[in-house]
């Protein structure tokens, strides 16, 4: 990360961090989207993930004692993530599980973050994440209600959004008795990225090595712009509000929205376009909101 940042003690850049995070989240989704054999897209970018950790770890100072719980539980959480997240793709379309996922955490941020650990929620953020909220929702289901076969597919998506909710909250909290940043960030990677592919390779043993080959270049790339993506919101985690941040970071879904029609060919409609506005609109009340 630009050394400028880090240097930064106030919260003038976490928006656009966040939104920046926002951005590279919805490219690696899309890459791995547009993969024909998912759990392989999901391996390549476990290893790059895993791999770029190790070599941080190496680089950074050892996090805190203090940290090392967090580290744990949030590794244990992202890969439980991961393999809700593989199976929502391989069930529903893209453009309806991608919001589906996104769009939960936010308020379970929001919920768990005023009710349990007794964080204050001004008025003005409240009615932001509503707004960014019920945006999202229209975007998760601007094609209509899902049928009962689509219930199991929903099913992972909402679950998928549950663990991104919760290991967003254990980061909060663990970023911040770290003492570093990026040590943090490092083993968390390095501690998370190796279960997948030990979970892929018990599935298809050998035979996963051949799978692995057409996607090596989509598959790595998108590992390490999974890393970059979180690591920004860890990073902006240890300076900003995690309600805020949790909304900010779900405008990824916006730009999901675009990478489907654009790049996917998928159509965007009236519904998405009102959906994504309300979105925006929900985020311009949080800054607003935040910096008065």
């Amino acid at each position: 990360m630009p050394a400028h940042l880090t240097s930064l003690t106030g919260t003038a850049a976490v928006p656009a961090v966040v939104l920046a995070s926002a951005v590279l989240h919805a490219v690696w989704n899309g890459l791995t989207h547009g993969l024909r054999d998912k759990l392989a897209g999901f391996t390549l970018i476990s290893l790059a993930s895993s791999a770029c950790g190790a070599v941080l770890v190496c680089l950074a100072p050892l996090p805190e004692p203090a940290a090392w719980p967090y580290i744990a539980a949030s590794a244990a959480l992202q890969v439980a993530y991961q393999l809700l997240l593989l199976r929502a793709y391989q069930l529903g379309d893209f453009g309806q599980m991608y919001p589906t996922a996104r769009g939960t955490s936010p308020v379970v941020v929001a919920l768990v973050s005023t009710t349990l650990l007794g964080h204050s929620l001004p008025a003005g953020q409240a009615l932001g994440i509503a707004v960014v909220a019920c945006g999202l929702a229209g975007l998760a289901f601007a094609d209509g209600i899902p049928g009962w076969a689509q219930l199991p597919a929903l099913a992972a998506a909402l679950g998928t959004g549950v663990m991104i909710a919760s290991y967003t909250l254990v980061d909060g909290s663990g970023v911040r008795v770290s003492g570093s940043v990026f040590g943090y960030i490092a083993w968390l990677f390095l501690c998370q990225g190796l279960v997948l592919p030990l979970v892929a390779w018990a599935r298809r043993g050998p035979a996963l090595l051949t799978a692995l080959r057409p996607f090596y270049g989509r598959g790595l790339a998108g590992g390490v712009l999974s890393l970059l993506a979180y690591g920004l919101v860890v990073w902006a985690q240890s300076r900003g509000d995690l309600s805020t941040i949790a909304a900010l970071r779900e405008t990824s879904i916006v730009f999901g929205a675009l990478i489907g029609a654009i790049v996917f060919r998928e159509r965007l409609g009236h519904r998405r376009i009102a959906a994504s506005i309300a979105v925006l609109a929900g985020i311009a009340v949080l800054q607003l909101t935040s910096a008065s």
